[in-house]
């Protein structure tokens, strides 16, 4: 076929994903798409993957995806005419230990939720279904009859061909070399075989797209890892109808492939592959069989599948997969470069996701933005610390295996770490703090503590709770449980040092900005949906709302001249955030924003104390009267000078020290000394969200999402109705109809069990959602989250005040009080009953 000179969309790489976004695209009438692929359709990563489709994620719009690609690869065959080997034979997930079991439970229980039929079965039963497998040692198993499989080089193939009888052009054998671009916009491509203009262009490379990326000075963090599975000879009673088998225990999956069985692994360590530059000719090739490094799961499979101990092996697969830092793909447009979209690094659910990931993004690509909540695949999550290829190597190791390792509760990755640190850390490592990451910013979750330094481990009477809440965590370490979890005394104290007297946080990974210009004010006003045209050296708290009213960050901006903002932000949304205000800059507007997260460390000084303690190391007036609430000043601490905004993330009397990185240490150091007295406590980021959960307050990527309006999160008193500003027209006429959903805080009534997040709740024995975050109040006195209540009509406070509420803690149900207003006061002092 001859190359074009011009398309509308041009896609470089023709694996399953390519061929998806193609499809879809074509579906949603785009006509002049030209597919390229260097090699042949699907010979990357696509032709020797597993096959396998589960539809259930951990998240509900990973789900959603993952149905998409099983619904579509279903009816694939009839539409094109070319078949894909769909079968939908179900899968069995089983569980040789009681967390296992734990875990397959709350899986089931959001399985509900999410329109996914899933069921908890006894260990007979999933022997009846997969009948070669032994299940002496199993306490169970999880039922999805829905899952299914297909022939995994024969599905890029199809929707190729579906795209093809709407329009589109595929050409193989031609290599994109690099890309034209204007004014940060890209234009079009240059192949080895000329150039194509385009109006968007979208890289489905698979692994060779971090090097593609690097050239046009786009990050994309990924890097392929050795990934194996073997084919036996015919096994007597193998059928190709066997259901998908799960042990993560084991840390294998297996099943029928003709009369032959597949065993495959996600162990816990895997190996990079060690190369280069991935050959560009890696097409319908693999890695040189691994024999050794196999032998853990190969004796796993024969445990399991006790017809394997004898049986020979007619097929070694070693095929190399690209994996990014946190297990989740990379997808959406870059915000290095206009118009160039990505869709890249499944980390081996590839095929299971690619269908339906291509309809989300062909849709982000028309509409200009994504139409629904797609911020854990989101490519702005990470910034450039990420793309290190030394960083990457040693990440993907662990990656590969986080498929099938428990799926714990604040899970900390242990490789690639200490990538950014506070100018704290050292000293916080010193006093026993237990670290985890956030967008790579080493962050202290709690501290280890014994009781006076007398080696002790049980709580002091003046610090334990109505009920006995078990020994101190002496050391820096994790270890992890459904339940309470060896930090919970600790957290405890850490919880209550900052209600009852004064303790300091150490919060440097926030994101900082200083934006700035003639026009920033109004660029503001347009953008937030609180007035920010406010006095000289006053803070005001704000979401960033997309055009359907959802939100797109929550911020708080800080006045420091009349055409100058200080902006914080999540930690997570450095890039984004960015991304989101200049890209909504009009042409000709004078504004400019500076990042300056690494330029200030911010220390938070927390508590009924904090006054006390900071009066003893500033000259300035802290009285509420000349430093009220959100009021920001420039003061002095001991010898550094710092920006002191007195606003609160934890419901108590407090400030933000934004001091310059090279004066951190002695802030920090200086208000330690200064409050020994009175006891000064250390505190995590653990103790952050139990605090702020206790008085109510929301997080971006936990209750505040694209999906999410101020309306249903009850936020509206943080709008300015009376000025424009973008998603306004869609929150009107929202306030106008009424909402369908709305935050709720709960508080189970059984003070022991501990909520984590992702838990169903019900209302009056029917599902009506689940909590989007989760810890213990030690104020309240019990497991606190936060989670939308859904109806089918509008959502009213009498109907959440009318309900009887019970929440799902690993397949059992506890009641739980449910609240609009925080159930914690700190004015008052005392719990709202």
């Amino acid at each position: 076929m001859t190359l074009p000179s011009e398309a509308e969309i041009v896609i470089i790489g023709g694996g399953i994903a390519g061929a998806s976004v193609a499809y879809h695209l074509t579906k949603l009438d785009r006509k002049n798409v030209l597919l390229l692929e260097q090699n042949q359709l699907g010979g990357g990563t696509t032709w020797h993957a597993a096959g396998m489709v589960g539809r259930l994620r951990t998240t509900n719009t990973m789900t959603r995806i993952n149905m998409a690609s099983a619904e579509l690869y279903a009816g694939l065959e009839k539409e094109t005419g070319h078949s894909v080997g769909w079968k939908q034979v179900g899968s069995v997930i089983v569980g040789k230990s009681k967390d296992r079991m734990i875990q397959l439970e709350r899986t089931c229980a959001m399985a509900e939720l999410m329109g996914v039929e899933a069921h908890i079965i006894s260990a007979e039963e999933a022997q009846h279904r997969w009948p070669l497998m032994r299940n002496d040692d199993l306490l169970g198993a999880a039922w999805l009859p829905h899952d299914g499989k297909v022939i995994p080089k024969e599905v890029p193939v199809a929707l190729a061909k579906g795209a093809q009888q709407r329009g589109a052009k595929i050409i193989e054998g031609v290599r994109v070399l690099a890309l034209e671009q204007k004014a940060g916009r890209v234009t079009g491509v240059i192949t080895d075989q000329g150039s194509i203009k385009a109006e968007c262009i979208v890289l489905t490379g698979g692994m060779w797209s971090r090097e593609f990326g690097l050239r046009c000075g786009v990050n994309l963090p990924l890097y392929p890892v050795e990934h194996h599975y073997i084919v036996t000879e015919p096994i007597e009673g193998a059928y190709d109808e066997l259901p998908l088998g799960r042990d993560p225990d084991l840390c294998i999956y297996f099943r029928g492939e003709g009369n032959a069985i597949m065993l495959g692994a996600f162990q816990k360590f895997t190996k990079p592959w060690w190369v280069e530059k991935i050959p560009d000719d890696f097409s319908f090739k693999l890695l040189d069989p691994d024999w050794e490094k196999y032998q853990e799961p190969l004796a796993g499979g024969r445990w399991r599948i006790p017809a394997l101990e004898k049986c020979g092996f007619e097929k070694f697969v070693n095929g190399p997969e690209s994996f990014t830092p946190d297990n989740n793909w990379l997808m959406g447009e870059t915000p290095e470069l206009r118009n160039l979209f990505v869709m890249t690094g499944f980390n081996s659910i590839g095929i299971a996701s690619s269908g339906g990931a291509g309809k989300y993004l062909a849709e982000w690509i028309l509409e200009g933005r994504p139409t629904m909540d797609l911020w854990s695949v989101d490519v702005r999550r990470f910034g450039s610390w990420a793309n290190n290829r030394a960083f990457l190597r040693e990440r993907v190791t662990e990656v590969l295996g986080l498929h099938y390792q428990m799926a714990w509760p604040n899970r900390e990755l242990e490789t690639g770490r200490n990538l950014r640190k506070s100018p704290l850390h050292d000293r916080l490592a010193a006093q026993g703090a237990c670290f985890g990451v956030k967008n790579g910013w080493e962050r202290p979750n709690w501290f280890a503590r014994s009781r006076r330094g007398n080696g002790a481990s049980t709580p002091p009477a003046s610090e334990a709770p109505s009920f006995f809440i078990g020994g101190y965590a002496e050391k820096p370490v994790m270890e992890y449980s459904f339940g309470r979890q060896n930090w919970f005394a600790n957290h405890a104290a850490e919880h209550r040092a900052t209600r009852d007297n004064v303790a300091v946080f150490d919060q440097t990974g926030f994101s900082k900005f200083v934006f700035k210009g003639e026009d920033v004010v109004n660029v503001l006003q347009r953008l937030c949906g609180n007035n920010v045209d406010v006095p000289i050296g006053q803070a005001v708290y704000t979401g960033l709302f997309n055009e359907r009213g959802g939100f797109e960050s929550d911020l708080t901006v800080v006045r420091t001249s009349p055409c100058e903002y200080f902006i914080i932000t999540g930690s997570s949304q450095t890039v984004r955030d960015f991304d989101w205000i200049t890209s909504n800059l009009r042409t000709g507007e004078r504004a400019e924003l500076v990042d300056v997260t690494s330029a200030y460390s911010i220390i938070g000084v927390m508590g009924p104390n904090a006054r006390t303690l900071l009066n003893r190391v500033t000259d300035a007036d802290l009285s509420h009267a000349a430093f009220p609430f959100l009021a920001s000043r420039i003061i002095s601490v001991g010898h550094a000078t710092v920006r002191a905004v007195r606003l609160t993330y934890v419901g108590e009397l407090g400030w933000e020290l934004h001091a310059p990185m090279e004066q951190a240490a002695l802030v920090y150091d200086t208000i330690m000394t200064a409050g020994t007295d009175l006891g000064v406590t250390n505190a995590g980021h653990y103790a952050i969200n139990s605090l702020r959960l206790e008085k109510g307050y929301r997080a971006w990527g936990a209750e505040l999402s694209p999906d999410d309006t101020p309306l249903e999160a009850g936020l509206g008193f943080a709008i300015d109705w009376n000025k424009p500003f973008l998603g306004r027209e869609a929150l009107l006429a929202q306030k106008q109809a009424g909402v369908k959903r709305r935050l709720v805080v709960f508080v189970l009534e059984d003070p022991e069990p501990v909520l984590w997040g992702s838990e169903p709740i019900y209302r009056d024995d029917k599902p009506v959602g689940y909590t989007t975050s989760g810890s213990y109040g030690h104020s309240v006195g019990g497991a606190i989250a936060m989670g939308y209540v859904s109806h089918s009509g509008v959502v009213t406070p009498e109907f959440v005040q009318s309900g009887r509420f019970e929440i799902n803690v690993s397949g059992r149900r506890y009641p739980a009080t449910a609240y609009l207003r925080p159930p914690y006061d700190p004015e008052r002092r005392r719990i709202l009953a």
